[in-house]
């Protein structure tokens, strides 16, 4: 796995979202990058049950990935994070008495897979409850694993197709040790997902954005 950027992409005026990620396609395509297949990234969000010592309940987000489909990531609010296999979800069912599985609350990011070059590209739309509540866009530079290496060929090449909506420098990167080898991973590009998946979450899509 390279560097990796998600970020989240406006509905554009007028449109919905799905005629959003259409025009997004277009513009891959005109620029030569071929679609292969598809992607899915959903996150599951649970509460800690019991509260220790007075402290606040914690949320724990369960997240999986189509790029690697024998694990998945278990994500705490404020850290710490772990890999799994893919029968973590089983036992999470086991684990019910301490955390409790907040119904409704689960987003989903389905969309189609491009490369171009050097690049992976997936643009999805977010659902949570069967609604469309926004768009995301990740872009994988494959050959590095470095960011600070990358960057700027990573934003030129973002703007070819997002026009204004090129995002700065992902804060998951931003907080990598400077001067000290610390190469880019799955966690990163989960940790990114999480961000955009709580963003959407508090935001109103109008209704006529959703088709």
């Amino acid at each position: 796995m390279g560097v990796t950027c998600v970020c989240p992409v406006p509905v554009a005026e007028g449109k919905s979202v799905q005629q959003t990620v259409d025009i997004l396609h277009k513009k891959l395509e005109q620029l030569g990058a071929v679609k292969q297949g598809s992607f899915c990234v959903d996150c599951e969000t649970y509460q800690s049950t019991g509260n220790t010592g007075g402290q606040p309940s914690k949320l724990l987000y369960v997240m999986h990935n189509s790029e690697v489909p024998l694990s998945c990531m278990a994500l705490f609010e404020g850290g710490p994070c772990l890999t799994a296999d893919a029968n973590f979800d089983v036992l999470m069912v086991k684990l019910k008495s301490h955390f409790q599985n907040a119904k409704g609350h689960k987003v989903e990011c389905r969309g189609s897979r491009y490369r171009y070059c050097d690049f992976l590209i997936k643009v999805g739309a977010v659902t949570m409850s069967s609604s469309a509540r926004g768009i995301s866009v990740e872009v994988e530079y494959c050959p590095c694993v470095v960011p600070g290496d990358c960057w700027n060929l990573m934003r030129e090449f973002m703007q070819s197709f997002l026009g204004n909506n090129v995002p700065e420098l992902p804060t998951v990167f931003a907080a990598k040790p400077e001067g000290l080898f610390a190469p880019a991973d799955c966690v990163d590009t989960m940790t990114q997902y999480l961000e955009l998946f709580n963003k959407l979450r508090k935001l109103q899509i109008p209704a006529s954005n959703v088709r």
